[in-house]
């Protein structure tokens, strides 16, 4: 491992416009790392920087950056110790990105072109060095896979990117070699630590983005057989045993979900990277996806029987530290973010264009505070844990109430806001909004933990009672 906190094990969604119920398009991803490593809402100010350079806390990567840097939201780490880790946001010209989704290279290419672990670029600097730089999906995918070429990677990762018309999904499977795939504008993809993308078209210059020369390396060095469609997945991924109770069955449920028509095997090397729905999707489906535990299967891991000899890694994990979905359409953003575990939390659609994070929101450190967002998140699923079946219907009735009033209350500000011409006027509406929703979320989970605490004195093994009189 590269950095001390290890690296992310990650699910990723990204779906088309017309995939989806209202012609969003819409990326999202569980970062996963550790059980108790709180995370931040930042929103980052427009800024125009002399000397902007940057140097990385995890190993030795530095690059200057251009001068202006536009806003941007993101959840940052508690400390930057370890490197930045931004992970995920969306920019003022309605970019989104998402990075990374975690994955990994077989021997035989690392081989020919392995990862610059000593001063390559690193999923802890990505989204730092990008999203603040691009005007759409497609230069993000452009400055990275330059980026890419000239320090390398440190890592295998796949990158989320989006804007108002598309969404891409990018995959660096050695030193300097990568592709992206733009995701049909009626389609969606579920990643789960895999190298995903399948076969390329190289003349297809609008569907797809490659580093130069990746034929030649692949040809050259006896990857991949040169009369062969040249599939991506196959010649850079690993098809290991792990990988069938790790990754594969992820995919398979974020598909079964989307798409329940076509019936696969959870432990298939051969689910493709692509899907159609048999629906259009809604934005809760797509939480419901990034929430999934392989509820009510006999997978699932809430059953007792599966607690300690459990089949398969589900998507929502307690080791996820924040859930985001990025969606965008016309002149609408929202970044809706759960804090701590996607499955016991809510996501709070927030207006990425604020100013002014909501206090518990910057707050948290390793070990547990009751100032901090994330650790109101992470305290409710303690409580609701300590026995699933019976404290579950108390959380679900809260996530059911507060997502109720959550997008009412968007829904409620996206229209005073159209009332209103005043870039002024606008952005104290937007701050007032983005207050007023993670007030409504941390009121409704505050109150649910004191009605588990006060449950829960009932529970004490020290309980004894012979005659109900004394």
């Amino acid at each position: 491992m590269i950095n001390k906190i290890g690296r992310s094990s990650c699910t990723s969604i990204l779906i088309g416009k017309k995939a989806t119920i209202d012609g969003s398009v819409i990326i999202g991803r569980n970062e996963d790392a550790k059980t108790a490593w709180p995370k931040h809402l930042a929103f980052n100010a427009h800024r125009h920087i002399q000397d902007n350079t940057f140097k990385s806390k995890d190993n030795k990567f530095i690059i200057s950056l251009p001068h202006e840097a536009y806003a941007y939201s993101s959840t940052p780490e508690w400390t930057d110790k370890y490197g930045v880790f931004e992970e995920d946001g969306i920019n003022e010209y309605h970019v989104a990105m998402s990075a990374t989704e975690s994955a990994y290279a077989n021997d035989r290419v690392q081989a020919f072109d392995p990862f610059n672990t000593k001063d390559g670029i690193l999923e802890e600097a990505m989204v730092t060095v990008v999203l603040p730089y691009v005007k759409t999906a497609r230069s993000g995918v452009e400055r990275l896979g330059k980026i890419v070429q000239e320090h390398g990677s440190a890592e295998a990762n796949g990158i989320l990117f989006a804007d108002r018309n598309e969404a891409w999904y990018m995959e660096i499977g050695s030193g300097h070699h990568y592709v992206a795939r733009r995701i049909p504008d009626d389609s969606y993809a579920v990643v789960a630590n895999q190298l995903a993308i399948e076969e390329i078209d190289f003349d297809d210059q609008d569907n797809f983005i490659t580093s130069p020369g990746i034929q030649e390396f692949v040809y050259q060095n006896h990857l991949w057989p040169q009369d062969k469609p040249f599939n991506f997945r196959r010649i850079f991924g690993t098809h290991d045993d792990s990988d069938l109770a790790y990754n594969t069955p992820r995919v398979w449920s974020g598909q079964k979900l989307l798409t329940p028509s076509i019936e696969q095997d959870p432990e298939s090397f051969e689910l493709p990277f692509l899907r159609k729905p048999d629906h259009p999707i809604a934005i809760e489906e797509a939480q419901r996806v990034l929430s999934d535990h392989f509820n009510g299967t006999q997978y699932d891991l809430t059953k007792s029987k599966n607690k300690s000899n459990a089949t398969y890694r589900p998507i929502s994990v307690a080791t996820t530290q924040e859930s985001h979905l990025l969606q965008l359409r016309d002149e609408t953003m929202i970044h809706w973010l759960a804090m701590g575990i996607a499955a016991q939390s809510v996501y709070i659609p927030f207006y990425p264009q604020g100013t002014e994070v909501p206090t518990m929101f910057k707050y948290g450190k390793k070990d547990f505070t009751s100032n901090s967002a994330y650790w109101v998140f992470k305290e409710a699923s303690v409580l609701v844990d300590r026995n699933w079946s019976k404290y579950s219907t108390y959380l679900v009735n809260t996530q059911k109430e507060t997502n109720e009033q959550l997008v009412k209350t968007r829904i409620d500000y996206d229209r005073k806001l159209k009332t209103v011409n005043d870039k002024e006027q606008q952005l104290q509406l937007i701050n007032e909004a983005n207050k007023k929703l993670a007030s409504i979320a941390l009121k409704n989970y505050q109150d649910l933990i004191s009605k588990l605490i006060t449950l829960q004195t009932e529970d004490s093994p020290l309980r004894f009672q012979m005659d109900p009189n004394l």
